[in-house]
């Protein structure tokens, strides 16, 4: 975040942006996705409010609704897709303050998400009054407007999106280093999340995947439209770097609309059938968006193959790209649209009502949870957590090849961790483990202690992070940095030292138990698909946060000693054994009413059902505590070896140099005591010597 030194180094570092052109380009995107939204609800809006059984609201309503959030989504886009090229796409400067074409994109990334805040607002009366039936000017009273807010979860999740964009554009404003980019990104990519987790998806069966796959499809349209806006915009003020910004770029692209096309026709699949595809007004829009993304691809191949050649040879030779990027955002623009207009239009009703599970779970469960339905015989693919533990594996796996290719060697045992966690992981989310966690406490319970002791244990021995230090290459003296430099940029970054502290990773790793459990969150959004989502994303990064800092063979951003390890350790397990016992001797069942709502035949007692749950999480830790002391004493050992062949070549070079010179150290100290003690001898001797006489000459006298 910006300093006094930055802010006054920005003047000189960072010159104000453009205005013009790339304004009104802007402003055109926003133009062009409104007026087919707006079109697309002009046909199919009478329809809809039929089908739903609603009043008209008036045509303030009907089409301001739509044409308000098109420009929501446009300046989405633009915030999310301006923060992503100024963190992955153009270098900054060398002391780290972002440079001409970075510094551009931030305050594009600001002024959008000033504008996300602001459509965010004027969406919430608007959904009001959609939802109600009533004209918006009652819908925006005050009185009716705050006492609705809570019941229409559409509404709500705009006012979270309200709050959020706007500290988004605040942040963004204070930024002037590009170590907060990525920060920035992530936080715009959290803002998107309460409208992708409400509207068709979030309701009826299968919601689980079509909620997960809408996740997956939105983050991946917003990376790619906006960066692609981002890159016109640069590539338009003739900014440096665009030919290094067009190749990567286009890599990401070609990844994101991989992921749009998989989790789109998933999301399609669950709301509509193929008999209906042609003979609804749902089907018809979503075969327009097909097509549209088949155009979008032609035209991002037809780019790669032509224009980015051009830009790379002549990075001055523009005007080729310019004019792909152009066509090409013109109708990503209009695919918003069509979009907006797809989200405004429900889909055909399902031919069988759904059961009770469907509508909580997203799916039956017909069978108790036997070991063998547990891991065997009922699977459903976590596209979420499920897609990660198979990207994560694919990841490991290229960087295997990478080292493998060059000659190099990488410890087989770090390779059989990482990928048994990855195993873990897909088989605790996406098998029947998955499956149930969310019907029965207990199954939650050890999807819990897996998520958050073994798969992170395992994970965290694999080393991803020195196994990428080692593929990627250098980026090289003066050269735009990579990869790699991003790694080690995030590894010595203020919030990685804050977060690994041993206080901070052992209370999040712990203190998470007793939050939401006995705390009350769990009871309260236990019916909810995305607080099970957070709460295995928590899980999984909290625990992978601890081992990392305990057993993680990756650099750390702090160095932590054995015994604070061990310390971490041993602190950690009365926590957990408190809580598994605090469970198991609980006198009420938690989240009772939504486990008696399911009325599964095989779960009625669950007040015995809770009291296994709190066993498997007495129990659970040992298991992750044997694996951590192995790891501990194998590290120490190790630690020891290398420290004796350091010496050992160290003496090898220079003839046992520190060991002669520590024997004639210790040769002058018994040197010197010898001497002392023989200088301290005549002494002695003179010394009584003299009495002896004196004793002599007394008695003589006598």
């Amino acid at each position: 975040m910006a300093t006094p030194d930055l802010e006054r180094e920005a003047p000189q570092a960072a010159p104000a942006p453009a205005r013009g052109n790339t304004s009104a380009l802007f402003v055109l995107f926003g133009v062009v996705a409104a007026m087919v939204a707006a079109i697309v609800v002009g046909l199919s809006a009478a329809q809809a409010l039929v089908l739903l059984g609603i009043p008209d609201p008036g045509p303030l309503t009907t089409y301001g609704l739509p044409t308000v959030r098109a420009v929501s989504e446009i300046a989405t886009v633009l915030t999310i897709g301006s923060l992503f090229f100024a963190a992955f796409l153009v270098p900054p400067q060398a002391n780290g303050v972002l440079d001409v074409g970075g510094y551009r994109a931030v305050r594009t990334a600001g002024a959008s998400a000033m504008v996300w805040a602001v459509t965010a607002a004027l969406m919430v009366p608007l959904t009001l009054s959609d939802t109600s039936g009533q004209p918006l000017s009652e819908a925006i009273r005050p009185e009716n407007l705050f006492s609705a807010l809570g019941q229409v979860e559409t509404s709500l999740a705009w006012a979270w999106t309200t709050v959020l964009a706007l500290i988004t554009a605040i942040l963004i404003r204070l930024a002037l280093r590009w170590s907060w980019t990525p920060y920035l990104l992530v936080l715009s990519l959290v803002t998107l999340m309460p409208i992708a987790l409400t509207g068709h998806s979030s309701s009826g069966g299968s919601h689980d995947m079509a909620t997960n796959s809408l996740v997956l499809h939105l983050g991946a349209a917003s990376i790619w439209a906006g960066g692609l806006f981002a890159v016109l915009a640069h590539a338009w003020r003739r900014g440096e770097y665009s030919d290094l910004a067009a190749r990567r770029f286009s890599f990401v692209a070609s990844i994101a609309f991989v992921v749009m096309a998989i989790s789109g026709v998933i999301n399609s699949a669950v709301r509509v059938s193929l008999d209906d595809l042609f003979t609804t007004t749902y089907g018809r829009l979503v075969v327009a968006k097909t097509v549209a993304l088949v155009v979008l691809g032609i035209f991002g191949w037809a780019q790669r193959r032509r224009a980015l050649p051009d830009l790379e040879a002549d990075p001055t030779n523009r005007a080729a790209f310019v004019r792909f990027a152009a066509v090409e955002s013109l109708i990503l623009a209009a695919t918003v649209g069509l979009a907006v207009g797809l989200g405004r239009t429900p889909p055909p009703p399902p031919a069988a009502a759904p059961s009770v599970l469907e509508v909580e779970l997203g799916y039956n469960l017909s069978a108790p949870p036997t070991f063998m339905n547990l891991f065997f015989g009922e699977w459903r693919f976590d596209l979420i957590f499920g897609t990660a533990a198979l990207v994560l594996a694919a990841g490991y796996a290229i960087g295997l090849w990478t080292l493998r290719k060059r000659g190099d060697m990488w410890p087989v045992g770090r390779s059989i961790a990482w990928f048994a966690g990855c195993f873990v992981l897909l088989v605790t989310t996406s098998s029947g483990v998955g499956m149930y966690s969310p019907a029965m406490f207990s199954v939650h319970m050890g999807a819990h202690m897996a998520m958050s002791m073994l798969t992170p244990v395992l994970l965290a021995l694999g080393g991803a992070m020195t196994l990428a230090l080692r593929a990627f290459k250098p980026a090289g003296r003066g050269a735009p940095p990579g990869p790699r430099e991003w790694i080690l940029d995030f590894l010595h970054s203020p919030p990685s030292r804050f977060f690994t502290h041993p206080l901070v990773a052992a209370l999040m790793f712990v203190g998470g138990f007793y939050a939401l459990y006995l705390g009350g969150i769990f009871t309260a959004f236990a019916d909810s698909h995305t607080a099970h989502v957070l709460m295995n994303l928590h899980f999984l990064l909290s625990g992978y946060l601890f081992y990392w800092v305990v057993i993680g063979v990756d650099p750390s951003p702090r160095e932590v000693q054995p015994v604070t390890k061990l310390a971490m350790v041993f602190g950690s397990l009365p926590f957990h054994a408190f809580f598994g016992v605090t469970l198991m001797s609980m006198g009420s069942v938690m989240a009772e009413s939504y486990y008696r709502g399911l009325a599964l035949p095989w779960n009625a007692d669950l007040f015995s059902d809770q009291k296994v749950g709190g066993s498997i999480a007495w129990s659970a830790g040992e298991i992750p505590l044997v694996l951590v002391m192995i790891a501990l004493v194998v590290q120490w050992s190790r630690s020891d070896e290398r420290v004796a062949r350091r010496v050992d070549r160290a003496a090898d070079r220079d003839d046992d140099a520190e060991l002669a010179a520590h024997n004639a150290m210790f040769a002058e100290l018994a040197r010197r005591d010898s001497a002392g003690a023989e200088s301290r001898a005549p002494n002695t001797a003179a010394s009584d010597g003299t009495r002896t006489g004196e004793s002599g000459t007394d008695h003589v006298a006598s």
